[in-house]
């Protein structure tokens, strides 16, 4: 039997796999991160915007559309939902999930864009700064 003769085999294939997975998750995990912190990058451009966030009609300030969007965020991580910063915006922060209406911003001396567009500039700017 070929185990028998060679005992170390055994080892080295599990040390490997354990490698293997480890090497996984620490990938997994910077990925995470670097969405996490690219969302939160995102937050905080729309608070410090000074732009309005318009949802099914209505518009809100930029805190009232940043803490409504961490809630879809936190709703999107629960069932990981959301692996990238674009997943986050095509999901939470394009459009309403009940009326399915586009959300859109408007800005000091600038024409109301929708949302999508905008936060995906945020986004460049976001990682052109890392």
């Amino acid at each position: 039997m070929p185990h028998q003769r060679y005992p170390w085999t055994q080892a080295l294939a599990a040390a490997f796999l354990l490698c293997s997975l480890a090497a996984g998750a620490q990938t997994a995990s910077s990925d995470t991160s670097t969405t996490e912190r690219e969302i939160h990058a995102l937050f905080q451009a729309l608070q410090q915007s000074g732009c309005e966030f318009a949802r099914n009609g209505q518009w809100y300030s930029a805190s009232e559309a940043s803490a409504h969007l961490q809630r879809k965020y936190s709703y999107l991580q629960k069932r990981a939902l959301a692996p990238t910063a674009e997943d986050f915006i095509a999901r939470a922060a394009s459009q309403s999930s009940m009326s399915g209406k586009p959300y859109l911003v408007r800005c000091p001396g600038q024409p109301e864009v929708r949302s999508q567009p905008w936060f995906e500039s945020q986004l460049a700017k976001v990682r052109a700064a890392q």
